[in-house]
């Protein structure tokens, strides 16, 4: 292991306007690290992005099942001296005391380090988006069991109610993540799961519209915060590389959410005329306490930090030294700025006001507002379409499976075949030509088709493969910054629920029960959207095109003068392509 010790990586060169060694506080007041008082704080700033920009050059990746012993230790500013002092770790860094820029370590001793991690951390967070997406989503098993008519409320209040929702989700989001961040989000993810499960579970006395209306505005404030903050607590683990896998199976759980929660349901809606209340008042009782339970588990299950696993009941905590070590210096060599805290905020509002301003990113947040309106309002309805078609109360939630089933798979194989093909725009309208036929179709059979073949029909059209997971990598690829990546993620989220808001009012009471006038809109909508991802490819393709001419202009000598003194940042500067 002696060899552990030296790293098998060239140390990132010192760029050209980098000082040289003194010990004055930084111009950035947040910050420790000893820059000199001359520069000011954008000047620190720029040469941190510019040296993070080639940074990103330098990655490795474990090999292929064999040099398990080879070291795993990644190049990173901090291998030269005069680069390592714009990315000193502030002193408020939970993790200093395990902060160290000359440790080494092998494949053999990450890799099970990962793993581990998955365990603890990865499991977590699926499970609870289990119990997020159970107590979102069976609004749609209570559609089945007459919860509309018991309430006196027709389709137009569910709209409304489904508005009123995402319309509070959305507004949450922000918030939501300053809160985690000041006070953690080992502390503020379970209490809002207790909270909303308990508004959950109360819609077992619901007695009308307005109450109706209350429970959906308090779980969409509670709930809204829930998936930038799991997405910020996984990122204290785990690389920026590593995330994305993570990620896909954390939406991969939100499917297995509709395939479970009809299963639930089948049983729990029989329970209706037990003390005299309907099947739909126990769904959302005994679904609620059962996310309850998963928000109590989880005060004893997350950890503040990876240093931070030592608790009265786990006094041995889940990780020894060395272990702490490897993470947090791996974490740190992945992304220096996690070690400062003010810059690693989910979401400020300096840097969300930059990342609107940043145009180049417009056509994917456009994207994320229309991509999933043709297959939102059928799959919103699919409950009472199929009660429409004449199927029961539990043979509509056993039908709504195979949907769901067959979509992961679909999204799955998209995804996975962006990254194998480098294509992101013509994949993505795959996913609409494949709901083109499906609609029009929905819009021209004739009400005399039997049940079967209008349910397969609805099958066909919503195991679409959803190019959202695809998506949310295109939109951080195209960032290209470690500092706007987070803010233009949010926003690309927040434009995808204000898309949700829009098809919840699609299908109206006036239309049923073939949504006709609806299906209409849903086609254009579909035809427009094949018009969007051509348009952003060609907007792209043209940056790219632009870039290519300046950065050919340029000597190579200009190009290495350009590198080395740059402030332009992120997808601004000349070496950066766009991905399409």
């Amino acid at each position: 292991m002696a060899d552990v010790e030296k790293s098998n990586a060239a140390p990132v060169s010192s760029p050209a306007s980098a000082p040289t060694g003194s010990s004055e506080k930084s111009a950035l007041s947040d910050h420790d690290s000893p820059v000199r008082t001359s520069e000011t704080k954008e000047d620190v700033v720029a040469v941190r992005e510019r040296i993070l920009a080639q940074q990103e050059l330098q990655k490795t990746e474990p090999p292929p099942h064999h040099d398990l012993d080879q070291i795993a230790t990644q190049p990173s500013v901090y291998d030269d001296p005069e680069v390592a002092q714009y990315f000193q770790p502030t002193q408020k860094y939970e993790n200093l005391h395990r902060f160290d820029p000359s440790a080494r370590w092998t494949w053999r001793e990450e890799l099970p380090l990962i793993n581990k991690l998955d365990w603890r951390i990865t499991t977590w967070a699926c499970i609870a988006f289990f119990a997020l997406d159970l107590d979102r989503g069976n609004l749609s098993q209570a559609n089945t069991d007459d919860f509309l008519e018991n309430l006196n409320m027709t389709t137009n209040d569910l709209n409304l109610g489904n508005t009123v929702f995402r319309l509070s989700f959305l507004c949450a989001e922000l918030p939501s993540q300053l809160i985690s961040k000041k006070i953690g989000p080992d502390r503020w993810i379970p209490t809002i799961m207790c909270l909303w499960s308990v508004v959950a579970a109360s819609q077992f006395w619901l007695s009308g519209r307005s109450s109706f209306l209350a429970t959906r505005a308090l779980l969409g404030m509670l709930q809204g915060g829930f998936i930038p903050d799991v997405i910020l607590y996984l990122s204290y683990f785990f690389k920026g590389s590593e995330l994305p896998f993570r990620l896909a199976l954390f939406w991969t759980s939100l499917r297995v959410t509709d395939i479970v929660a009809p299963i639930l349901a089948f049983g729990l809606l029989r329970l209706r005329g037990v003390h005299g209340y309907e099947g739909w008042r126990w769904l959302f009782l005994l679904e609620g306490l059962l996310t309850l339970s998963v928000g109590i588990w989880s005060w004893f299950t997350m950890a503040a930090s990876p240093t931070q696993t030592r608790t009265w009941y786990n006094k041995k905590g889940w990780f020894n030294e060395r272990e702490e070590v490897i993470m947090v210096n791996r974490v740190l060599r992945d992304d220096p700025s996690k070690g400062d805290m003010h810059n690693r905020q989910a979401v400020d509002f300096k840097l969300l006001w930059k990342s609107l301003k940043d145009y180049d990113l417009w056509p994917m947040y456009i994207i994320g507002l229309t991509f999933q309106l043709p297959a939102g309002p059928p799959d919103t309805y699919l409950t009472l379409i199929l009660r429409g078609l004449g199927f029961g109360t539990f043979d509509s939630n056993l039908l709504s499976i195979p949907t769901n089933v067959i979509g992961a798979f679909t999204m799955l194989i998209l995804t996975y075949f962006s990254e194998v093909w480098n294509e992101r725009t013509f994949l993505a309208i795959a996913g609409q030509i494949w709901l083109l036929p499906c609609l029009v179709a929905l819009l021209v059979l004739p009400d005399g088709v039997p049940a079967w073949s209008r349910f397969a029909l609805v099958t066909v059209l919503l195991s679409w493969p959803s190019p959202h997971a695809m998506q949310v990598g295109w939109c951080s690829r195209n960032s290209n910054t470690v500092r706007t990546r987070t803010v233009s993620a949010a926003l690309y989220n927040m434009f995808v629920q204000l898309g949700g808001i829009v098809h919840a009012n699609i299908y109206r009471t006036d239309d049923r029960p073939n949504y006709r006038r609806g299906n209409k809109q849903l086609t254009a909508i579909c035809v427009m959207n094949i018009a969007v991802y051509l348009i952003a490819k060609g907007y792209y393709m043209w940056r790219n095109k632009t870039r290519e001419r300046e950065w050919d202009a340029m000597t190579k000598e200009e190009q290495l003068r350009y590198m080395e003194t740059t402030k332009d940042s992120g997808s601004k500067r000349k070496d950066f392509r766009f991905a399409h």
